[in-house]
């Protein structure tokens, strides 16, 4: 599942609907304009017409199985009505909470002295996470489908045929839909409903804007990450003022110190807002943010809380001005700022705000992906002991796991360790992402298994020898090079070493699996067959390698249709440019 390219002005939007107009110049062009509820994407599977299994969205690929507490859902049918029904639907939606049910669910909870929810979409999330499906029907969820994913059998021409097909079995579909049949329709329904949202019964944050045409659709292809012939225009921000009554400062894994502005509450967009980023040091003198000041406060992309100015005209002349401490406020460590850098740091490597936060990476998903363990879990076992840093994690027992971890049965404690030993065997390149080497993302951890091919390997190159790399910097070189000649990193790498965690690539693998060993792809344009990740991961898995810019070091670009600047700096450099389809020859 896709995730949205997002407009965030009007002036966004009309550029969005220019370049449409531009690449399907001369064509009839209509859109499909609906509003962007609020709430939680899931994933329903009908099999024969029967609802079978339902997922969030997760990271796009994987997701969460939510089957049960979907079935509680009212509006949503178990089993469709209708003829010639596909053996297999999978129908795509959004969950939500209707403003009313919202108050009263926490009018409920602030009676019974819990929590309140901060907004209708963590409260839709929280209820369809629920282990009890008993607690979720209780709070009468909502949904709005909008779309169909793999469907056998059935052809589509149109977005408004999804719908009306949608419709046809009895699914909730939104009734504020419109079929706009020119730009300024489509532009005047997002102004619309940005004046109106206030008067809808349910929360809104903008409008997603479609090509109606499942033709043209196809032909303006996507991106690695959206498609291109959709967008998200998200609404301008709500802004309030309130009062800032502090400035306090979290550490994170690197030792960056964050200063955030404790706020008198104040509610906007939906939630009431307690904090709000302040970024760094330069931002708050940039901005000139006292303590006590009256501020405007809004929710960037409606989702994180941010102090936009200071209102100077209200000040009293009591306000504080703040000053970034030279001490960690968590180990009490000497604070160091890099010349050119906006970031303060924690000088020590051992304080336990960074020893938390790298726990808590090293487990995530994109990580060692160790299922279950998050926050809570690494929260628990750091304050009992069971674990100093992410090199006591493998050694674990499921007796340490139930005492250190309340409410923690025999089956949760069984499927976490079962997850921790599982993770070891993960490839190099989630390991070094894992380890939390300053500037080393996802795709240089990559880079850097494929050059090096194991930690031993990689912990003796240079300055030098790292900067020789193709998409590593000087910044990367520098802080690689630093994270290996810390003696506590080394004794943390040991110890995963000893614990039986994989620290080189595989050797032991087949000629198929070394098939493009050496060899560097880029893609570009929009491809027919297979979606871009598809085409990576099969690279990957053939030992080869899927960069993302076209240089002298790349072997061959897979060139989709409309592919444009890459396709240009290709033939420049004489680089040999092949299709999907002879590319997908080549695995042959």
């Amino acid at each position: 599942m896709f995730s949205l390219s997002n407009a965030f002005s009007l002036d966004d939007l009309e550029a969005f609907l220019k370049r449409i107009e531009k690449e399907l110049a001369g064509e009839k062009i209509e859109f499909v304009c609906e509003l962007k509820m609020d709430g939680v994407a899931v994933s329903l599977t009908f099999i024969d017409g029967i609802f079978t299994k339902g997922a969030t969205r997760g990271d796009g690929r994987v997701g969460e199985d939510i089957t049960n507490n979907l079935r509680t859902i009212r509006s949503l049918p178990l089993r469709l009505s209708g003829n010639n029904l596909p053996p297999l639907m999978e129908i795509r939606g959004e969950v939500f909470l209707a403003k009313e049910t919202f108050d009263l669910i926490n009018q409920i909870r602030m009676d019974e002295d819990q929590e309140v929810f901060a907004n209708p979409r963590n409260a839709a999330a929280g209820s369809l996470r629920q282990l009890d499906a008993k607690v979720t029907a209780k709070r009468d969820l909502k949904i709005f489908l909008f779309s169909v994913g793999n469907a056998e059998g059935l052809r589509f021409t149109s977005q408004r045929q999804v719908l009306d097909y949608l419709r046809d079995l009895d699914l909730p579909v939104n009734p504020k839909i419109v079929i706009a049949d020119s730009m300024d329709m489509a532009y005047q329904f997002c102004v619309e409903w940005q004046k109106q949202r206030g008067e809808l019964p349910y929360e809104i944050d903008g409008t997603v804007i479609k090509v109606n045409s499942i033709d043209q659709q196809f032909r303006l292809g996507e991106t690695s990450k959206a498609p291109r012939w959709m967008t998200a225009y998200k609404f301008p921000a709500e802004q309030r003022s309130t009062t800032v009554e502090n400035i306090i400062i979290s550490v994170g894994r690197t030792g960056a110190l964050t200063p955030t502005a404790v706020l008198e509450p104040v509610r906007i967009a939906g939630s009431n807002v307690k904090m709000a980023t302040l970024h760094n040091e330069d931002e708050i003198k940039r901005k000139d943010i006292r303590i006590g000041d009256n501020v405007i406060v809004q929710k960037a992309g409606d989702i994180i809380p941010e102090v936009v100015k200071a209102i100077k005209e209200k000040r009293s002349g009591d306000e504080v001005v703040f000053e970034m401490p030279k001490n960690c406020p968590v180990c009490g460590a000497g604070v160091e700022r890099v010349i050119g850098e906006a970031v303060s740091r924690c000088s020590n490597i051992a304080c336990p705000a960074q020893t938390r936060e790298r726990v808590i990476h090293f487990g995530s998903r994109q990580a060692m992906d160790i299922d279950g363990f998050g926050p809570s879990v690494a929260d628990y076992l750091l304050e009992s002991g069971a674990i100093d840093s992410v090199g006591d994690i493998y050694y674990l027992t499921k007796d340490q796991l139930k005492s250190s971890i309340p409410h923690f049965q025999e089956k949760a404690a069984t499927n976490l360790y079962s997850s921790i030993q599982d993770s070891r065997k993960r490839p190099l390149s989630r390991l070094l992402f894992a380890l939390g080497i300053r500037h080393v993302g996802s795709h240089v951890a990559d880079v850097l298994a494929a050059r090096y091919g194991s930690i031993d390997k990689l912990k003796n190159a240079d300055v030098n020898d790292l900067e020789s790399i193709d998409e590593v910097g000087p910044k990367v070189s520098f802080s690689v090079e630093n994270f290996f000649r810390e003696g506590k990193n080394l004794e943390t790498i040991d110890k995963l070493a000893k614990a039986g965690v994989k620290m080189e690539e595989d050797t032991n693998i087949s000629e198929v699996d070394k098939a493009l060993d050496g060899i560097t792809f880029v893609i570009t344009g929009t491809l027919k067959k297979n979606s871009r990740l598809e085409i990576e991961d099969a690279i990957k898995a053939r030992s080869g390698r899927a960069a993302s810019s076209v240089s002298k070091n790349t072997d061959y670009l897979i060139a989709g249709e409309n592919a444009g600047s890459k396709l240009e700096k290709a033939k420049e450099l004489g680089v040999k440019i092949i299709s999907e389809e002879e590319f997908l020859k080549m695995l042959e």
